[in-house]
């Protein structure tokens, strides 16, 4: 645990370090007029457009697993909608995996299917959203799914700066029906996400998901802390936003058989904007 502690000493150092080093960079693009509200707009997961997401997500080495990866691809679709005249955001995730299984090879397929309904509302110049989550198990395979539906809640926190992003999401969900035979799942995510804005439309991110596996999984629970440090580039064409990313994450803490050691987060998302002339 110490070795662990050490190493998220210095990631963080590292990544403060880093920021501080692009500050003046940073602040000259935004007295520029360079765009810095639409680079925010395009990382901020609250902005109400129409926005499609093309994520991956490849871990080349996993926890007390040698010589094993996992890959997983994430499709995901948010709408906004107004439902009695309150502002929501839908948002749909359909993911495809490549898992290990044992005692040797690999399965791939799709895996669980979650659905967000986030009520958003504006809260001393933040903005907030929280609402029902739900996990259909639309898994192929027994090593890429729980096998179980699943019901929780998640609440995102986001603040816009002229130099870049802060937020915050946290979301717990439980098992309430499935398949008999398959263990209780149960899991805590929260993720920290951080931006930083550079001339042209460039950014350094660091978005790493902490995941917390408190299910009765055989296996027993997991933990993971990542830290990203990463760049990404914002292209603006009329109502559409382009936005490009490529972050490699390291887990500072982990335990539990299977969990990354490392990863490459990389993305590429759409944002349209509806209405308007």
């Amino acid at each position: 645990m110490q070795s662990y502690r050490t190493r998220a000493r210095r990631a963080a150092l590292l990544l403060t370090a880093s920021l501080g080093a692009a500050a003046p960079a940073a602040r000259r693009a935004v007295a520029a007029g360079s765009g810095a509200d639409e680079v925010n707009a395009a990382n901020n997961p609250l902005t109400p457009k129409v926005t499609l997401n093309l994520q991956d997500y490849l871990a080349p080495e996993l926890n007390r697993e040698p010589g094993r990866r996992s890959n997983q691809f994430l499709l995901r679709g948010l709408a906004p909608v107004d439902t009695f005249g309150l502002p929501q955001l839908i948002r749909v995730t359909l993911p495809v995996q490549t898992d290990p299984t044992f005692p040797y090879g690999s399965a791939t397929g799709l895996g669980d299917t979650s659905l967000y309904d986030l009520f958003v509302f504006p809260v001393h110049g933040m903005t907030v959203s929280a609402g029902p989550v739900l996990v259909a198990p639309t898994a192929t395979s027994t090593s890429t799914g729980a096998g179980k539906w699943q019901a929780g809640g998640a609440v995102f926190v986001v603040a816009e700066h002229s130099w870049g992003l802060t937020a915050g999401l946290l979301t717990y969900q439980h098992s309430f029906a499935g398949a008999a035979d398959r263990p209780t799942a149960q899991s805590l995510t929260a993720q920290p996400i951080l931006t930083y804005n550079l001339p042209g439309a460039f950014y350094l991110r660091s978005t790493g998901i902490w995941s917390f596996n408190l299910g009765d999984d055989p296996g027993g629970h997991t933990t993971v802390i990542p830290i990203g440090f990463g760049i990404g580039k914002v292209w603006t064409l009329g109502r559409t936003t382009l936005n490009l990313f490529l972050e490699p994450q390291y887990s500072v803490i982990r335990s539990g058989v299977g969990v990354p050691v490392w990863q490459v987060f990389g993305g590429f998302n759409l944002q349209v904007a509806l209405g308007g002339p």
